[in-house]
């Protein structure tokens, strides 16, 4: 069924719940029904937004377009042999119930990325990680609508050219293809990433490592440093942990020592972006009806009724202030509209 309305709100769809309102508002939940409107129409990705659970948006504005909101749903095997499971999985269905379909069911691959908002079509838009898990590495491939051509396509994981909460779908592809499907290779024979954070002394808390004691361990460090957002609306990581020189985070550590560092390659290391915030001061502090979230500096909220300019300006903000303590200049995780 598709469903098309006209100057619609947004803010029941985006989780800082900013009063936006768009154009067009097309949910659809049949790929063919998709694939007949979009056909029926001459579209402008730079007209198009793709919204799926609304947690990685911050709207500064109306959005004078069509917003398509695909709410396919389905989660299926479509084959198996003695390594792993091939999962498809519509791009509507909410992201952690699949995270607890695959749990549930022995499945390894995604434990690490429990409680992350948003839904399943977004995954490979935003390349989604955390706890040393990236969603890229086990996404077999994409189905998704054409929304130029009107046509039905299947994409390859190495076509979607992923990286740090990174795709072709965020620059080329660009609000081009709008997800249908994604089907994920999931192992039979789960390998535990224990090594980020303080994941591996919460498993150990609960007894025996194991997918469910791994799920269960980061949704509690999840609960316990990152606000709900019915309660204080946000969209979780706000900012990228920014990627630099081997040689400059050695530099840094020797002035900051508690600074925490991320190996990515032989010349390049990830520093932890929240560190960076706090360090700078910013750690719950409030700024008109925007703030910094008081036990994760990389968490901007909607202290009540912000507009999305106030959070994009407190932003800015942060941003400044990093780049001029430690020479490093943070990128948003989160896209500002």
């Amino acid at each position: 069924m598709i469903e098309i309305s006209e100057n619609f709100s947004l803010k029941e769809y985006n989780t800082f719940g900013i009063d936006v309102t768009c154009k067009y508002f097309v949910k659809c939940d049949q790929e063919s029904e998709l694939l007949e409107f979009v056909g029926s129409y001459e579209l402008d990705p730079e007209e198009i937004l793709l919204l799926g659970g609304g947690s990685n948006f911050l709207f500064t504005e109306n959005f004078d377009g069509v917003v398509f909101y695909p709410v396919m749903q389905g989660c299926e095997i479509v084959r198996e042999d003695d390594k792993y499971v091939f999962v498809r999985v519509g791009s509507g269905v909410v992201w952690d119930d699949f995270v607890a379909w695959a749990v549930e069911h022995g499945y390894g691959g995604v434990e690490n990325l429990s409680l992350i908002p948003g839904h399943v079509g977004a995954t490979p838009v935003q390349n989604i990680g955390a706890y040393g898990t990236e969603a890229g590495e086990c996404i077999d491939r994409v189905e998704a609508v054409d929304i130029v051509k009107g046509e039905k396509v299947t994409i390859d994981a190495a076509t979607c050219r992923f990286g740090y909460r990174d795709s072709i779908f965020k620059h080329e592809w660009k609000n081009r293809f709008l997800v249908t499907y994604v089907t994920f290779r999931l192992t039979k024979h789960p390998e535990f990433k224990l090594h980020y954070g303080s994941v591996k002394d919460e498993v150990i808390r609960l007894g025996e490592p194991s997918l469910k004691a791994i799920r269960q361990a980061i949704i509690r460090i999840r609960e316990a440093k990152l606000p709900d957002v019915k309660v204080l609306p946000n969209a979780g990581s706000f900012f990228k942990n920014p990627m630099v020189e081997r040689v400059i985070a050695d530099t840094l550590q020797e002035k900051y020592p508690a600074l925490p560092v991320y190996p990515v390659d032989d010349d390049h290391v990830k520093l932890a972006a929240g560190w960076l915030i706090e360090a700078a001061g910013w750690k719950g502090k409030v700024v008109g009806h925007a703030g910094v979230h008081e036990k994760q500096a990389l968490v901007l909220v909607n202290m009540g009724g912000a507009t999305g300019i106030e959070i994009a300006h407190l932003a800015n903000e942060i941003k400044k202030s990093v780049f001029l303590q430690f020479g490093v200049w943070l990128e948003p995780e989160v896209n500002v509209i």
